[in-house]
């Protein structure tokens, strides 16, 4: 298992980044957020500094696949089995 971290996605807003980040986790694949707004103080830098979705290089086809899955779809085929 390769240490290598890689960025999956890149967002306009740290929320959205956390939620995406909720999912993989969830579902069992560590994820973390790297967002450069001053601590929070300034949300609107993300705008010119996207926040930015990490997970491990090894899990970021199936992090991807969870993402792109519509949440219809998703529920129809049952919880998520790690």
């Amino acid at each position: 298992m390769s240490d290598e971290i890689v960025v999956l996605r890149e967002y306009a807003s740290e929320f959205d980044a956390r939620f995406a980040a909720t999912i993989l986790e969830a579902n069992g694949i560590p994820a973390q957020v790297l967002a450069d707004t001053a601590g929070g103080a300034y949300p609107s830098l993300a705008l010119l500094f996207p926040v930015r979705l990490l997970v491990r290089a090894d899990d970021a086809a199936d992090a991807a696949e969870i993402l792109d899955t519509p949440a219809d779809e998703a529920s129809e085929n049952g919880p998520a089995s790690t």
